[in-house]
C-alpha cells in the first residue's frame, strides 16, 4: 500500500464579505451545522467524524484562507514541517498546540503559489453519522494554478500525495483510498476553483441538490458523472461567489490503479460528463471558478 503521511483532507476556511449571510446559507440551505464560534470565526460541521469541515470568517472579499489536512502521526507532522520549510514554504505558525476548539498539534505554511495549508495531528473527532441528503465530509478541494506541474511536484514530493490521473487541464492527487483529495486546474491565476462536499450516495446528491434549488440557488453544472474519479457531481455558486459541489461515489483506488493521461480522458463533441446528460456549465459558474483568490495574495 502507498505510504501516505497526510491521511485526509479535513476542512477549509473561507473569508466572506457577509458572515451572517454565509452562515445562513451553509446551515439552512447547504445542510451543515454550526458547532462553535470563536476568534471571529464560525465553525460548521458535517455528519462525519471531523470536528468541523468549514470555517467562515468576515473578510473584505470572498477568499480561500486555509486548507487543513490531517496527518497520520506526530513523526509525520514533524517530517512534513521540515520538508515544507526546505521546499521554500513560508512559515505562518510553527509546530505547536492547535486551538482549544480543535485540539491536537499543528503547523501552518503558505506554499509558493500562495495557498495557506494547515497540517494537524491528534485533532478532536466526534461520532460519525450517515444522514440521508446531508454532507458527510469534504471530498476534495480544487485549486487553480498557472503552473500545475510545479504545484503537483510540491504535493507529491513534499506532502507525499499520489498522482491518480492527468487530464488535459487538471491533475488529480490522492492521499488515501479516495481517487483524489486535491485537484489542480490550469488557470491564468492561482486561486480557488471549487470545494466538493461528500454526500452519502447518489440519491442524496439528487435530493440535496433539489433542496438547494428550492431555496433559490440554481445548479451551475450537473447533475452528471465525472471521468477521473467517476464521482457524481452537482455544482452551485454560493451567495458570496464561491463554487461548491455535492458529490458521491468517489472511485476507491490502491497502488494497482493505472494513472491515465490526457489522451484517455476525452469526451465526444458536446459532452461534458461520463453519462453525457449534464448540460453545459453556466457562465456564472465558469466565472466564479476563476474569481476567488487566496488570502494575503
Amino acid at each position: 500500500m502507498t505510504d501516505f503521511p497526510v491521511s485526509a483532507l479535513r476542512s477549509v476556511e473561507l473569508g466572506t464579505p457577509d458572515l451572517v449571510a454565509s452562515v445562513d446559507f451553509y446551515t439552512r440551505v447547504w445542510g451543515l451545522e454550526k458547532v462553535a464560534e470563536a476568534d471571529d470565526k464560525v465553525f460548521l460541521a458535517a455528519t462525519g467524524d471531523d470536528c468541523h469541515v468549514l470555517e467562515l470568517k468576515q473578510s473584505d472579499r470572498s477568499e480561500l484562507r486555509k486548507i487543513t489536512f490531517r496527518v497520520r502521526s506526530a513523526d509525520d507532522l514533524a517530517a512534513l514541517y521540515e520538508k515544507a520549510v526546505a521546499f521554500g514554504c513560508t512559515v505562518l505558525r510553527e509546530p505547536g498546540p492547535a486551538d482549544a476548539l480543535t485540539e491536537g498539534r499543528r503547523f501552518v505554511v503558505r506554499e509558493p503559489q500562495g495557498s495557506v495549508l494547515e497540517f494537524v495531528h491528534g485533532d478532536r473527532r466526534k461520532e460519525a453519522r450517515i444522514v440521508p441528503n446531508k454532507v458527510l465530509r469534504l471530498a476534495h478541494v480544487n485549486i487553480n494554478s498557472a503552473d500545475i506541474e510545479a504545484l503537483s511536484d510540491f504535493y507529491r514530493k513534499v506532502l507525499g500525495f499520489r498522482l491518480t490521473d492527468r487530464s488535459k487541464l487538471m491533475a488529480f492527487l490522492g492521499c488515501n483510498s479516495d481517487h483524489h483529495a486535491v485537484v489542480l486546474a490550469e488557470a491564468a491565476n492561482h486561486g480557488l476553483n471549487h470545494i466538493a462536499f461528500l454526500m452519502p450516495d447518489l440519491e442524496s446528491v439528487m435530493r440535496g441538490s433539489g433542496l438547494v434549488v428550492d431555496h433559490g440557488t440554481p445548479i451551475g453544472w450537473g447533475v452528471g458523472r465525472h471521468g477521473p474519479g467517476d464521482n457524481v457531481f452537482a455544482y452551485f455558486v454560493d451567495p458570496m461567489g464561491v463554487v461548491i459541489e455535492y458529490t458521491a461515489e468517489v472511485l476507491q483506488v490502491d497502488e494497482t490503479y493505472r494513472v491515465k493521461g490526457p489522451a484517455e480522458w476525452v469526451w465526444p463533441p458536446g459532452r461534458t460528463d461520463h453519462w453525457g446528460i449534464a448540460p453545459p456549465k453556466s457562465e456564472a459558474c465558469k466565472k466564479a471558478q476563476i474569481s476567488i483568490g487566496f488570502s494575503g495574495t
